[in-house]
């Protein structure tokens, strides 16, 4: 199957407010660069509590854990990561100087490799630990103890930095958020340059017919704008150099985007053009050698999205 099914495009929503302690299915399994942002806050007098990756959802017996991440805070608080196998804990590693508190609120990302996983804790690099089982195995995702978990997220890397040595920008998602409020402008203060990248995690509406983002040197200038169209089933890049549409482009071979669906779109800026991808997939690049980037002043977001999170 190519990289252009529509069941290529598919990504995991973002849960909110589950109740401990949770267990579900990861979409597709742990592949290299996905990630699964873990937002919530510590218990006032918290004992413990585990994220498991596990291969399987069985009871009796056990599934095998391939990544056991279990913070504990009595006496000197530190974590200890595990595998579980054939129902038998292996040796354990223990990461002392836990960057958790207990009352406190706090973001764990974990992001995966070939057969490891990194994990920062609120945005800085905690431990890094290699699994003793395949993590192509792994298909479920528990979360037990005392905490409240906010929100989980399953994400994917940028396609376009496969060399990229430090964490990925993932901030909390927000549920009905009156500040991500649609339409929606997202000021961009600088302007834009050359690496820099915009990242727009949302939902599509139960009845679309559709949205857009649009790059603005002010409200009645827009020279570049993406919109979906659900009628004609199109994805668009239109430019508007001198305020009149000069080119317009389709972008996708197939349409992307389905009512009630996760998506995460990324800008990525490069010399006189932008590359984009949707859900972890190259969608090509759009060239703009017109387009002064310095001059652009804001993002703005309107039609038929809810948004999670608009981040540059």
């Amino acid at each position: 199957m190519g990289p252009t099914s529509p069941v290529d495009f598919i990504l995991q929503p973002p849960v909110f407010h589950p109740v401990l302690p949770y267990i579900t299915t990861i979409f597709g399994g742990l592949t290299h660069g996905k990630m699964v942002l873990v937002q919530g806050v510590i218990l006032a007098e918290a004992e413990r509590f585990q994220v498991d990756f596990q291969c399987g959802c069985s009871v009796m017996p056990r599934p095998d854990i391939a990544i056991h991440f279990n913070p504990r805070f009595h006496s000197r608080p530190h974590v200890i990561c595990n595998t579980l196998q054939n129902g038998r804990w292996l040796e354990e590693t223990k990461f002392p100087h836990l960057p958790l508190k207990r009352g406190e609120a706090f973001q764990l990302l974990f992001l995966f490799g070939q057969d490891e996983v990194q994990v920062s804790v609120n945005g800085q690099h905690f431990l890094q630990y290699r699994s003793r089982l395949p993590l192509a195995r792994v298909d479920t995702v528990g979360v037990f103890g005392d905490i409240m978990v906010k929100s989980m997220a399953f994400l994917r890397s940028n396609p376009f930095d496969a060399s990229r040595t430090e964490y990925p920008v993932a901030h909390p998602m927000q549920l009905n958020s009156s500040k991500l409020a649609v339409p929606y402008c997202h000021p961009l203060p600088r302007g834009l340059a050359s690496r820099d990248t915009i990242i727009v995690r949302g939902l599509v509406c139960p009845v679309p017919e559709g949205f857009s983002l649009s790059l603005r040197e002010d409200p009645s200038h827009v020279p570049l704008r993406l919109s979906t169209c659900f009628r004609t089933r199109a994805l668009m890049w239109s430019s508007f150099p001198d305020g009149a549409l000069s080119h317009a482009e389709k972008v996708a071979a197939c349409f992307p985007f389905h009512p009630q669906r996760f998506f995460e779109l990324l800008l990525v800026c490069e010399e006189g053009s932008f590359k984009l991808a949707l859900n972890g997939i190259p969608l090509g690049q759009y060239d703009t050698p017109w387009l002064s980037w310095d001059r652009i002043t804001e993002l703005w977001i309107e039609g038929d999205v809810t948004l999670y999170s608009v981040l540059s």
